[in-house]
């Protein structure tokens, strides 16, 4: 939101929220009954294009968006070394209402203009005319409409929203108030409706312009630089008809130089070239790899819609935590299926983050967590986990790992192996141990039996915590294996339930109101109570100096961190230099003074 919002800042649709695109819904269920009742030679394929055209621009920006994420947390050609938080992303959450707004003004014109519909699908002529029209006025138009727009009065009125991104994305081009995207529709609607007025347009020369001036705002906010010197140094006069996303970002940084739409003619005619655009320009392509982050954080899909929860995938989705309900996501396995098989092959990095001068980075293998039970899939597994390890151990970093527990494994295959491996199973105990309220003398413990609920059974017991079971095999076995004493729930009275993986929703109505559920495992409980209360899987809150952290880790709030994920940084920064993994286990009171001590929090409670 600009700092004085104007007047047609909001878009109209606003208050529709995800019900947005209802209002195509006329032209488009026009178009499709045309389609169904007219033959061939009456159809108007002008017409027709139109959503199909909408939606491949939907594409086009998205490609755009993973591209330049993934790339920005390698760190190759980086341009602005700065954060992005979720302020940001919810600031450019609404970047498909431009889209929107351009074809609805596309179906009302070929609506009411008969000349403007049944084009062509080519005429030379009109590209021409096109290209003309925009390198000209267009052009030195936008470059006076830019300068007034950094006037303070309309700055804080209107564009100051577009600069509140410091750090753009190739979202942030068309992040702006809605009367500001009026003004820049009547621009660019000069070419469009000029091919119109002489007959020379076509649908070439119409959605050709439109994808070039998206192609081009992209590049321009995508923060990394990709655009060789050898082009200008082949062409030099290409310099002035086309900039460079370095000679943007001084835009955006220096805010009053470098004002020019595509071509930088304007700034050299007018003076306003920042000096430094061929120094920026040069450095950001020298710019490499940087250094080897400290700590990796090696974790892996959940559900096939997890695919969507990742930094590079929709962005707005990833910054809100996961909601297994949305059966919007179910419906796009299409996607899901198509995102396995691009990233299928290797781990992947999707995150780089920054504590203090510790450098963070999390690795996905792209696999889902039901591969992980299928026995002719551990091998293949495992190969991806051991060659992500390595690679760590020749960057010379900690691995937290949330995995299937196999570190021990690489280990056992890699004795001298510097890296070391942590899968956070002490932090996850200290925080189910510090969840239960001061005062509770007994828990009811259900859950599917591993190495971390050994743990906490046999922690609850070194506190004096009476621990009751369901069933006659759960307390046999808890019973047998940490020596503490286990007996059979049979009233269900515990107000404490630590729970994990297995426990199911009649278990839950057995629970008397008001219970805590406090969760071990990587998944939460379904919520089958409105009258209890639950904790998060074991996570933490995250200090404020951790910085570029602006996607949640499937279902968790925001800034809220996996054990697993805390515990590798929290090794890292105090120089543990142990494996935690396989049956080991870290002191628990040491690692949970540590995350306090370093600002991490615990995480609240919802019912």
């Amino acid at each position: 939101m600009a700092t004085k919002p104007g007047l047609l800042t909001d878009w109209p649709w606003k208050p529709l929220g995800s019900f947005k695109y209802i209002v195509l819904a006329p032209w488009v269920l026009h178009s499709l009954y045309s389609l169904a009742t007219k033959g061939k030679n009456e159809l108007d394929y002008t017409y027709l294009l139109i959503l199909p055209f909408l939606l491949s621009r939907a594409l086009h920006n998205q490609i755009w968006i993973s591209i330049s994420r993934h790339r920005n947390a390698i760190g190759n050609n980086k341009i602005v070394d700065r954060a992005i938080e979720f302020e940001q992303v919810d600031r450019e959450s609404n970047w498909d209402d431009q889209i929107l707004l351009n074809g609805l003004l596309f179906y009302i014109f070929c609506s009411i203009l008969p000349i403007a519909s049944s084009l062509p699908a080519w005429r030379a002529d009109g590209v021409v005319i096109t290209a003309l029209l925009h390198a000209g006025p267009v052009e030195y138009l936008y470059y006076w409409l830019h300068r007034a727009l950094h006037h303070h009065y309309l700055y804080s009125r209107y564009h100051s929203h577009h600069h509140s991104s410091m750090v753009t994305e190739p979202i942030t081009s068309v992040i702006h108030p809605f009367a500001e995207h009026i003004a820049y529709f009547l621009l660019f609607a000069i070419p469009l409706l000029g091919t119109v007025i002489t007959g020379t347009a076509s649908l070439s020369s119409q959605f050709g312009y439109i994808t070039y001036i998206d192609f081009m705002n992209n590049m321009g906010h995508c923060n990394f630089e990709f655009i060789p010197k050898c082009l200008f140094s082949i062409f030099p006069p290409l310099k002035y008809f086309m900039y460079t996303p370095s000679y943007h970002s001084l835009h955006h940084t220096q805010f009053r130089t470098n004002y020019s739409l595509f071509m930088p003619l304007y700034d050299c005619i007018h003076g306003t070239t920042d000096r430094s655009s061929d120094a920026l320009h040069a450095s950001a392509l020298e710019r490499r790899r940087p250094e080897s982050p400290d700590v990796v954080h090696l974790t892996h899909l959940t559900t096939p819609e997890s695919i969507f929860h990742l930094r590079v995938g929709f962005a707005s989705f990833a910054s809100r935590p996961h909601d297994s309900r949305w059966s919007t996501w179910r419906m796009m396995w299409p996607v899901s299926s198509l995102g396995f098989f691009i990233y299928g092959s290797s781990t992947f990095l999707v995150e780089t983050n920054l504590l203090g001068k510790r450098k963070l980075q999390t690795w996905t293998v792209p696999r889902y967590s039901v591969q992980y039970g299928l026995k002719w899939r551990t091998q293949a597994i495992n190969t991806l986990i051991e060659e992500a390890i390595l690679e760590a151990d020749v960057r010379g970093c900690k691995v937290s790992e949330e995995l299937n527990r196999s570190g021990q494994l690489f280990i056992e295959r890699h004795p001298k192996l510097k890296t070391k491996i942590v899968d956070g199973s002490s932090l996850a105990v200290a925080i189910v141990l510090n969840n239960i309220p001061k005062g509770t003398t007994q828990v009811l413990f259900r859950g599917a039996l591993s190495k971390l609920a050994f743990a906490i059974v046999s922690a609850l017991s070194h506190r004096a915590i009476q621990i009751a079971t369901l069933y006659e095999s759960e307390k046999l076995k808890l019973s047998s294996t940490t020596e503490a004493e286990v007996v059979i729930s049979k009233s269900y009275t515990q107000k404490v339930w630590i729970v994990g993986d297995r426990l199911s929703k009649d278990e839950q109505l057995m629970a008397p109101k008001g219970t805590l559920f406090i969760p071990f495992s990587h998944f939460p409980p379904k919520k089958a109570r409105g009258d209890a209360f639950y904790c998060h899987t074991p996570s933490m809150i995250a200090p404020p100096s951790l910085h570029n952290l602006h996607s949640c880790e499937n279902w968790l709030p925001r800034r809220v961190m996996s054990a697993a994920r805390v515990a590798g940084i929290l090794h890292a920064v105090e120089g543990w230099d142990v494996h935690e993994c396989g049956e080991s286990i870290f002191d628990v009171d040491k690692i949970w003074e540590a995350a306090i001590k370093h600002g991490f929090r615990s995480t609240t409670i919802s019912k």
